[in-house]
């Protein structure tokens, strides 16, 4: 244990006590991080050492010994201290650690450093964003800070992070740090944290697994035997300091380091000798550490310097002397002489780093001394802190955290002030700390006018948090007298947004549906039309579907798309046409009169569910090109934007899906996995939980890995709940061909049988949408052949009434499969027909394969052979292992040889390409591969899966692949 613990007791280097096991462990760490930065083999990376234990168990010392010895190495060292008061303030720990290091550069430098995550974490790190207005989301800022820090431990590495006092950080940065904790192993990064753990907060669940769930870590500090407490004290005041002296030392300081420290400082200072006769003075000297006694000490400094030191505990950490008596109203003079009087009595010290700031020499000091603050006088100080900290230009959060330790006073400029404080902490990420901001001013409360504006304000901060809690604040907002027209549609779009967010799709129907009755212009009833639109088409209990769709039909047929709210209508009647099974032109008509004029995926009053709709409807008509291409501005705005929860998992599991339906199922799988991936990190992201895992659901069939989708379906309870929103694919249908390649026929039959029933009573006809008659129709084919028959039959010729050549030939195919005897032939040629003109291309490889199949058996050998060979190069370029493997057997069966499998020459792999491939075939990670080329983890990904997509295979056996491909022309 380090003698001093903010200020020395010599001026040498503090001697440890009783801390071998811990120096122990920080030197190990700090060694290994250096080997890995020489590149010594088998070196392993930094990652995360924990010290805890109560207060004054000496865990800064421990840090002051990290900061020393990781300069002695050569190490970068960047560190933050949670402090008692400030816990408030979002990201104020990430901000200690990274604003140094951007305190260096220029503001050319900081942005070419940030790059295009610029806008995204520049409200986190204190920074102004070129957009003010722009509201990333917690994953999104998350994610910048990751790149962030990431980025700092490569261009500084080696790097060590030094964390104290992590029970007193704000929520924020302890999220943070506990999702990007685990990386800290995979990079030239050692971060050290020291923490009270009866004082973590219960948010801090996930920190608390983090740090205890790996083997010896944390190391818990234990109290000084009698033995280390009289090595301090003898140091002090000689070697002739009696045990029995010592031992009563160890009694009064429970063994604690910080105050047999602080207790040996006085003992030389009052230069006793440590023998019998100096018990009763060491006693009093010991009641001085801490508690009344401190107080008491305090008071003995005068009236002046007793409010300096309260102005000073009221501030928190790293104290300005100027702030301090300007909130204490004393004056220079009177200031720099209180000052001198808390060194000397070793309650302030200096601070680190430049600036002349002050701080307390010991939490426990800043504790003692801020709850002896008479409670009247502390309201008077924080409500002068907030005016000081604001006119010395620390902005609206410093100010506002303030006024959270104040009572309501009806005062209109501290409703500002917060209101101020909370869209900075929006435009930071930090919903949550923007919501108690908002819940204190409207308790202030604010005039009457401005109270359905912050009740708007406080639903936008805890939709993310809590939706249930959106839902009343919006109500009430909208109970406001003479809300703007504007403010009220704005209102009832997040109000129907939260409803259906929460399942509640008929409430956010309805909701909609009156305000458009009620609307005072046609501007704004047409905006509540198409809301009222939006949610009766997502939701699966619609009363009466077609006489919906038969309005919004009409009232599209008199919009030209000039407006955004006309785009919209168009938009959903797209959609409608869509799932309706109405031509495909109308489909594409519609589209692109919607898009027409733009629409916006990061419009936070319009929401993407129509943008998303209306990108799908190309793909459903065999236009995934234009599909991938909207999706692809889509995503890339989200991601600009900083949005990468929800919204980004539905965009990168939908692009997968179009993957899917191309046939390109190894890129589709990964495309998924990360959208849930994505989803699984937001908090309430059941949507986006539920497109993703019927996408992946399906796509794992495809490649015949049924084992894992029952995995995944059981692990997230897939198929037993029903939601009452439309999700795409159909959830039952996903089930139930599920339970069809699980051989539980009868179970998939009744399942959608119930499907048809529902769709065909909203007259959604489409088999491009949801293919349940074909799959009902296998389902039943061994046992009611009839059935199944005509069930085919109608599937194709709904296919046909919508006119995609993808729908046609799939739909062909299972009447084929259900059709005996030679007049499958001729439905299985006519499918590979109309699938050769479509993008399906695993949809054609089941077709090849089928009808080589069908050929065999009918004895025509020669073209079944062909047939056959097609279907399984087909079948290995999808990556669709178990339609491959039945191509082999049937060929087997057929007394035929498969044939060595051709590949496209001339598609030549790129020399990015090539070299990403080559690395990744090494094991190399994503991280890496991504500073080698300069992309993003995303970027490297998407440029992996074109090299899969060319080389017909995916990361397993990629090295072979590469060898019979051939390398880019020099």
């Amino acid at each position: 244990m380090a003698h001093g613990l903010r200020q020395p007791i010599t001026g040498h280097r503090p001697l440890l006590v009783e801390r071998h096991r811990e120096v122990r462990a920080l030197e190990t760490a700090l060694a290994g991080l250096r080997e890995a930065a020489d590149a010594v083999p088998g070196a392993r990376h930094g990652g995360l050492l924990a010290f805890r234990g109560p207060a004054g168990l000496g865990k800064t010392a421990l840090m002051g010994e990290a900061r020393t010895r990781a300069a002695e190495h050569g190490f970068t060292v960047l560190s933050a201290k949670g402090g008692e008061n400030e816990h408030e303030l979002a990201f104020r720990m990430v901000r200690q650690l990274v604003q140094p290091a951007l305190a260096a550069m220029d503001e050319a430098q900081r942005r070419s450093f940030l790059g295009s995550w610029y806008d995204i974490v520049a409200a986190a790190l204190g920074l102004e964003a070129s957009d003010p207005s722009s509201v990333p989301d917690p994953t999104g800022v998350r994610d910048g800070l990751d790149w962030v820090m990431t980025r700092l431990a490569v261009v500084k590495a080696p790097l060590v992070l030094l964390l104290d006092d992590l029970h007193w950080a704000d929520l924020e940065s302890l999220s943070w740090l506990t999702s990007f904790a685990p990386r800290a192993a995979g990079l030239p990064l050692l971060i050290v944290v020291a923490y009270r753990p009866d004082e973590l907060p219960s948010e801090a669940s996930a920190f608390r697994a983090l740090v205890e769930g790996h083997g010896t870590r944390p190391h818990t500090l234990a109290p000084l035997t009698t033995a280390g407490v009289a090595r301090i004290v003898r140091d002090q005041v000689g070697e002739g300091a009696e045990d029995a002296f010592c031992e009563e030392c160890r009694e009064v300081t429970s063994g604690s380091p910080f105050e047999t420290v602080e207790l040996a400082i006085r003992l030389g200072e009052r230069g006793l000798k440590g023998t019998r006769d100096d018990l009763p003075a060491m006693r009093d000297l010991a009641a001085a550490v801490k508690g009344p006694g401190l107080v008491d000490q305090l008071h003995q400094l005068g009236v002046t310097t007793v409010h300096f030191a309260w102005a000073a505990a009221v501030l928190g950490t790293s104290i300005s002397p100027d702030l301090a008596a300007t909130i204490a109203v004393v004056g220079i003079e009177q200031a720099a002489e209180a000052t001198e009087k808390l060194r000397a009595a070793r309650i302030l010290a200096d601070g680190a780093g430049p600036g002349g700031r002050l701080e307390f020499v010991h939490p426990l000091t800043a504790t003692t001394i801020y709850r002896s603050i008479p409670s009247h006088v502390r309201v008077g100080l924080h409500n002068a802190a907030a005016d000081a900290v604001r006119a010395a230009g620390h902005g609206p959060t410093a100010a506002a955290r303030h006024l959270l330790e104040v009572p309501c006073d009806n005062r209109p400029d501290a409703v500002a002030c917060l209101r101020e404080g909370a869209r900075e902490y929006l435009r930071a990420g930090a919903p949550e700390a923007a919501r108690r901001l908002l819940l204190r001013a409207v308790q202030e409360p604010p005039l009457p006018e401005q109270r359905a504006a912050l009740l708007h304000e406080l639903a936008c901060s805890t939709f993310l948090i809590e939706p249930t809690a959106t839902v009343s604040h919006l109500r009430e907002a909208l109970e406001q007298p003479g809300v703007d027209p504007d403010l009220r549609a704005s209102i009832v779009y997040r109000l129907t947004q939260a409803l259906a967010h929460t399942d509640r799709m008929a409430e956010a129907a309805t909701v909609a549906a009156e305000e458009a009755h009620h609307a005072p212009n046609g501007r704004v009833r047409l905006r509540m039309q198409a809301d009222h639109f939006v949610w009766s088409a997502f939701r699966t209990d619609e009363p009466d579907s077609v006489a919906r769709s038969r309005r919004l039909a009409r009232l599209a047929e008199r919009l030209t798309g000039r407006s955004l709210e006309e785009r919209y209508i168009l938009g959903l009647r797209a959609w409608d046409a869509l799932v309706r099974g109405e031509p495909r032109r109308t489909v594409l008509s519609c589209a692109e009169d919607a898009l027409r004029g733009g629409m916006s995926w990061t419009d936070e009053n319009r929401g993407f569910e129509v943008p998303v709709s209306v990108a799908l409807a190309f793909m459903y008509c065999d236009q995934p090109r234009r599909a991938e291409e909207l999706f692809t501005a889509g995503i890339a705005e989200c991601e600009r934007k900083g949005w990468r929860g929800s919204h980004l998992a539905v965009g990168q599991t939908l692009f997968g899906y179009i993957r899917y339906r191309r046939g390109s199922l190894a890129e589709a799988e990964e495309l998924v996995r990360a959208g849930l991936r994505t989803a699984d990190r937001v908090e309430g992201a059941v949507p986006a939980q539920w497109f993703a895992i019927g996408i992946l659901v399906q796509t794992l069939l495809a490649r015949g890995r049924v084992g894992e989708a029952r995995e995944l379906a059981d692990a997230y309870h897939y198929g037993d709940v029903v939601p009452n929103a439309v999700i795409y694919p159909d959830p039952r249908t996903v089930y139930a061909e599920l339970l069809l390649a699980e051989g539980r026929h009868a179970e998939a039959a009744r399942l959608l049988s119930e499907v048809g029933d529902w769709l065909d009573a909203r007259a959604w006809r489409n088999p491009a949408w949801c293919p349940w008659q074909s799959d009902l129709a296998s389902a039943l084919a061994a046992t009611a052949p009839g059935r199944a028959l005509s069930l085919a039959q109608d599937a194709v010729k709904r296919a046909r009434d919508f006119g995609a050549a993808s729908a046609i030939g799939g739909a062909l195919c299972t009447l084929a499969e259900v059709t005996a005897g030679p007049a499958a032939l001729d439905l299985y040629a006519e499918a590979v027909d109309h699938l050769e003109r479509s993008p399906a291309a695993y949809d054609l490889a089941r077709a090849l394969v089928g009808h080589g199949a069908a050929l065999s058996r009918n004895g025509r050998l020669q073209e079944a052979a062909d047939r056959l060979y097609q279907g399984l190069e087909s079948a290995v370029h999808c990556g669709a292992e178990a339609l491959a493997g039945r191509a082999r057997e049937e060929l087997s069966t057929a007394g035929l040889r498969p044939l060595p499998l051709r590949y496209p020459q001339t598609d030549t792999l790129t020399a990015q390409e090539r070299r990403a491939a080559e690395m990744a075939a090494q094991g190399r990670p994503v991280a890496a591969v991504a500073q080698e080329l300069h992309l993003t983890g995303q970027g490297v990904r998407q440029l992996l899966s074109s090299v899969y997509r060319k080389v017909g295979t995916d990361a397993v056996g990629l090295a072979e692949a590469l060898e019979r491909f051939p390398r880019p022309r020099q």
